[in-house]
């Protein structure tokens, strides 16, 4: 039989397990609360910065209607600051003294660049190169551009000259306020991967300060490819970016590194930026791609992203100038722009062609047969290559940043509508 002090233990057991379970189940129920509130916490944190960013995005666009300007506005050059690699950045400040407009990150600035040697003004745009949040001045970083490789003897780019040799701290530029269609809208949320190789460095550069300064602590990466430490620039300020953003992620890349550099010191991998490594990087593939660089890099990064099933729609990258890529499909009037058979006729060229379909714009066509036209900035805003319609009609394969006058076309963004004739 089992004596009193028996059953007295086991009732001590039997209360001891009793209270344990009303204590696992109070804890329990304590822990999920906590984690609940924390949960809730995170919720309430994460809805507070996307307002913060959609508010900060409508007030962007509010000032950047009511202080924006028409035509050219005359700037000082504050400072001017040698990075390194043949690249230089400029601080312009407004000469009338008024208030700066914002821009979206991305965007670039227009100038007619008066050359003594040149009767009319050189028309060139360039890459805003700070985010948009600040509003003291506007910079721009312009890469001092020698002959091409395959022709020594060429005379060097005339306006990165001009920018580099001539221009001094306190001369006065005339500039065309912000435009252009490839910019980081600031109110998503998406995480991104941001592209630049060499000097296309300089748009990534504001959306990457903008993400930072704005503080929607959106998930970010930065790829940036270069030859080697000669041309890499603004070392510091990637470093210190990504050391005081958990969100940011810095990934640097030499695709020829020099003797005593080497891979882990300075630099991230001594490769090419491509897919392959995005593949042994990131996480996914679910990322809005933005890219900027020499023409041969965008077009294998764009090629190769699609491969990977990243869809167009999330696959941005830099419209203008010599660095840019040529469009996969024609856009707004597409069923107008995939018709082909049309005969252009450069008058003043004595040149005849028929439109097939193979090149971009009527600006592509003319610099694939010979035909010189001016341009700036390659998407509809700088009106440099406004070209005289004499016959026939022209269809846009982007909004121009305004329509020209009646008889003219930009060709940049235009493609034959109808038999033309030009005054080219």
């Amino acid at each position: 039989m089992i004596g009193t002090e028996a059953f007295q233990v086991i009732g001590g057991l039997i209360i001891a397990a009793a209270f344990a379970q009303v204590a696992v189940l109070l804890y329990g129920t304590w822990r999920g609360a906590a984690l609940a509130r924390v949960q809730q916490g995170l919720a309430n944190d994460l809805l507070r910065r996307r307002v913060d960013a959609e508010t900060l995005s409508r007030d962007m666009e509010r000032k950047m209607t009511t202080a924006t300007w028409s035509g050219v506005r005359k700037f000082r050059i504050r400072d001017k600051v040698i990075e390194g690699g043949d690249i230089c950045s400029f601080y312009l400040v407004p000469h009338d003294g008024k208030a700066l407009p914002p821009f979206l990150p991305g965007q670039y600035l227009t100038f007619n660049l008066r050359l003594p040697e040149r009767e009319k003004p050189l028309v060139r745009c360039y890459s805003l190169s700070d985010s948009p949040l600040q509003t003291d001045y506007y910079r721009v970083s312009i890469k001092r551009q020698g002959p091409p490789p395959k022709q020594p003897d060429a005379p060097p780019g005339l306006s990165s000259t001009f920018f580099h040799d001539r221009l001094q701290i306190g001369d006065i530029v005339d500039v065309k306020a912000p435009s252009g269609n490839f910019f980081l809208d600031l109110a998503k949320h998406r995480p991104v991967v941001l592209i630049g190789g060499g000097v296309g460095l300089t748009p990534m550069i504001s959306m990457l300060n903008a993400i930072c300064e704005a503080g929607p602590q959106r998930e970010t990466w930065f790829f940036y490819g270069v030859r080697n430490g000669e041309e890499h620039i603004m070392r510091e300020h990637l470093d210190a970016l990504e050391a005081e953003h958990e969100n940011v992620h810095v990934r640097v890349c030499y695709s020829d590194p020099k003797d005593g550099e080497v891979e882990g010191e300075g630099f991230h991998h001594g490769c090419r930026v491509g897919v392959d490594l995005f593949q042994k990087v990131l996480p996914s593939n679910n990322y809005e791609f933005y890219i900027c660089g020499p023409p041969p890099m965008m077009e294998s990064l764009t090629a190769d992203l699609r491969e990977w099933g990243v869809p167009d729609s999330d696959v941005f990258f830099e419209a203008f100038g010599p660095a840019s890529v040529k469009k996969t499909a024609p856009a707004p009037d597409s069923d107008v722009a995939a018709a082909t058979g049309q005969i252009v006729t450069f008058t003043r060229s004595n040149k005849t062609m028929t439109w097939d379909g193979r090149h971009g714009s009527i600006l592509e066509l003319a610099e694939a047969n010979g035909v010189e036209l001016d341009f700036g900035c390659r998407a509809g805003s700088c009106g440099t290559c406004i070209t005289a319609v004499k016959k026939g009609e022209v269809s846009y394969v982007e909004k121009p940043g305004s329509l020209p006058e009646s008889g003219s076309c930009l060709a940049c963004i235009s493609v034959p509508k109808s038999d033309l004739a030009l005054d080219a």
